[in-house]
């Protein structure tokens, strides 16, 4: 983890190019919500997305725009431990 950092730290500082982020295409919000099981008011609550936002995305009526599909990717990946209600 700490190899990571000091990579961040030297990009940033200007001594290392070549960082990419990897933006998916898709995500399947309604299986990452799932995974945490929570609620659609739930997810929306706790991450800040719009609970219509959620509705559209899991019926398939929208996509998410980019930041949201990269903040999505790292609450699939990472889940802060919370409890469903």
């Amino acid at each position: 983890m700490m190899d990571g950092l000091n990579d961040v730290e030297a990009f940033l500082a200007g001594e290392r190019e070549g960082f990419k982020v990897h933006v998916p295409q898709e995500v399947d919000v309604k299986a990452i919500r799932n995974r945490l099981g929570m609620t659609q008011a739930r997810i929306s609550n706790t991450f800040g997305f719009s609970l219509n936002a959620i509705k559209h995305w899991e019926g398939g009526r929208r996509t998410p725009e980019a930041p949201a599909r990269t903040l999505l990717t790292v609450i699939d990946k990472n889940p802060l431990p919370c409890s469903p209600h």
